[in-house]
């Protein structure tokens, strides 16, 4: 009975060999038993026609004839027995040849299908066996390297005493266990680096009969080997030339290991942890990416430091710990306050023309609203119409405006300290309305409409209103003012939202401008009486709720006959998150204790 292979690999090989051998083994039996049976049963034929020719037979004649029939008899079971153990032979031959066929299929399979070049030398090193993979390793055939003694073919030129003493070494097994690296070179003349194992070669009585060589191309990974070991070095080369101080350190049974220390490291604390755990400041277990500024009394120096735990090589973690001297720059910043605090006389001062400036262009119009609402009531008062119905709404209204002109002292105040506005969730039609409401004097008087486009689902802006309606304010003012002579009759006001973002534009009909970049300039205006401070305190308003504000040219290559300018505005929508982020600032900053900030 045939047994199935131990391997699935080997499973189509053995099929692959029963399938020849089993084909025509049962054919010689089969033929010998047909010719056999073709033989008795002409016997018994021709005994049946003798018997049939023959009238009378004696007893003696029967006995005689029964013994050859006994004897035929036996004869035909011992040949039918021979055959069946014939057969039975044959089948055995033909699966064990099944089985060593398979065997060295599959043994060629695997020395065809190898990486590694096999080659066996006999004892007085001649080439007896190569596999395909050395000879493709080499590029010379397996009938050009067969039999052949040294040199060989792939030995390189001029290097024939190095490889024959290696010949020599791989004959009287001196070869190391870890192998040999030597230089061949192929057929075309092109050379490569390999390493050689060699092992004995053995007969099946336990007698050396030859040498066993394998050899792998290692030209590549010795390249990677060496390209590593080169940027090893550079990396190491680059940490040791560096000012910071690094080391790395792993904590043990014993202690703390040092695992590695630069040259700056070593020169200021030695090839000892004492300097580490100095730096560590008491953080030991409590590393972040922010770094902490420690004073060394060893080195009498302060140091920037930062920590990080990483994996070292053999997996562990550790903690690499980069320590800079500032130890200069804290003296030049001690410097810089000193210096700081001999020029706040100055800072004020400058502040102080700032905010008077800011004052005279921001005041202009509260101011005017109040005159114009007093002259209004005293007109009233003078015509005899002093119904209290009337004249209240025009009284509150320049209180209001008194007010307001406070406020806006107040905020530029604080504006001008450079503290952050007071922002808070507000409706964008708010702002608008009380804007509009104080241009709109003014626009009569110019008998100018202003076209408010305002959706009615736009969200709330995040921004503090009583500023913001002094940028739009003095944004319709200008355009209003640019529209003095111009035949259009209509400033549009629109509104819409894009990006998270609210966008309001001021769009007039007037003459226009050259360079609308050139009028955010501080002390640049295109009107004489104008401060040239306007604009630019605008930008800076808007850009500090985190917004922008630009000017564009209406006429176009596109549209040559329109007219005016476009000023533009964002402002952040307010979301949840921001309103969440704002009230988190306001609880953990004090009000009263506000950083003020002076620049030229």
């Amino acid at each position: 009975m045939r047994h199935p292979p131990k391997s699935v690999i080997a499973t189509p090989f053995h099929e692959h060999a029963h399938l020849k051998r089993r084909r025509w083994y049962w054919v010689a039996p089969m033929l010998v038993l047909a010719l056999y049976a073709l033989v008795m049963g002409a016997f018994f034929w021709l005994q049946q026609i003798r018997e049939d020719s023959i009238m009378f037979i004696t007893i003696d004649q029967e006995m005689r004839q029964q013994r050859l029939t006994w004897v035929v008899i036996g004869l035909s079971v011992v040949i039918v027995v021979a055959l069946l153990a014939l057969w039975r032979y044959t089948r055995h031959r033909t699966q064990t040849e099944a089985a060593l066929m398979a065997e060295a299929e599959f043994r060629r399979a695997m020395e065809n299908s190898m990486s590694t070049g096999m080659r066996v030398l006999d004892l007085e090193g001649r080439i007896a066996y190569v596999n395909p993979a050395f000879c493709r390793m080499i590029g010379w055939n397996e009938a050009d390297l067969i039999g052949r003694m040294p040199p060989f073919p792939y030995w390189v030129p001029g290097k024939y005493d190095s490889h024959r003493q290696t010949l020599e070494a791989v004959i009287s097994g001196k070869t190391p266990s870890s192998g040999i690296e030597l230089e061949a070179q192929r057929r075309d003349g092109s050379r490569f680096t390999a390493r050689m194992y060699v092992s004995a070669l053995l007969a099946p009585n336990g007698t050396q009969i030859g040498w066993m060589t394998s050899m792998t191309d290692i030209t590549e990974p010795r390249r990677i080997r060496e390209a590593l070991t080169a940027a090893h070095e550079r990396f190491m080369t680059v940490l040791e030339s560096l000012d910071d101080a690094i080391s790395v350190t792993a904590d043990t049974a014993d202690g703390m290991d040092l695992l590695f220390a630069n040259r700056t490291y070593r020169s200021l604390f030695g090839a000892q942890t004492n300097g580490h755990q100095e730096l560590l400041a008491g953080r030991r277990g409590r590393y972040s990416d922010e770094s902490a500024e420690v004073y060394s009394s060893h080195v009498e120096r302060w140091f920037e430091v930062q920590h990080r735990t990483l994996a070292w090589t053999d997996g562990r973690r550790v903690r690499m710990q980069v320590a800079r001297d500032i130890t200069e720059r804290r003296k030049h910043e001690q410097a810089s306050r000193i210096q700081q605090e001999k020029i706040q006389i100055t800072s004020r001062l400058t502040t102080m023309g700032e905010m008077a400036s800011s004052l005279a262009h921001e005041l202009n119009q509260p101011l005017t609203a109040i005159s114009n609402y007093s002259m209004g009531a005293v007109a009233m008062v003078n015509a005899g119409q002093t119904d209290p119905d009337k004249l209240l709404p025009a009284l509150e209204k320049a209180a209001a405006q008194a007010q307001r002109a406070g406020k806006i002292i107040s905020r530029i105040r604080e504006f001008v300290k450079r503290s952050e506005p007071r922002r808070q969730a507000v409706e964008i039609r708010t702002i608008v309305d009380n804007a509009v409401s104080l241009a709109e004097i003014d626009a009569r008087k110019r008998a100018i409409d202003i076209d408010i486009q305002l959706p009615a689902d736009i969200p709330n802006v995040l921004a503090d209103p009583i500023l913001i309606e002094q940028v739009l304010l003095n944004l319709i003012k200008n355009g209003l003012e640019s529209m003095e002579n111009s035949k259009e009759a209509v400033l549009t006001l629109a509104v819409k939202c894009e990006h998270n973002a609210v966008e309001v534009s001021v769009i007039d009909a007037g003459h226009g401008v050259a360079d609308p970049d050139r009028l955010f300039e501080p002390f640049f205006s295109t009107k004489d009486e104008g401060l040239g401070m306007g604009l630019n305190i605008c930008r800076t308003i808007i850009e500090s709720h985190h917004g922008q504000l630009w000017a564009t040219n209406n006429q176009t290559p596109s549209n040559p006959s329109q007219t005016g300018t476009t000023f533009r505005f964002t402002l952040p929508c307010a979301t949840v998150e921001i309103l969440s982020e704002i009230d988190t600032a306001q609880e953990q900053t004090p009000d009263n204790k506000t950083t003020e900030e002076f620049s030229a």
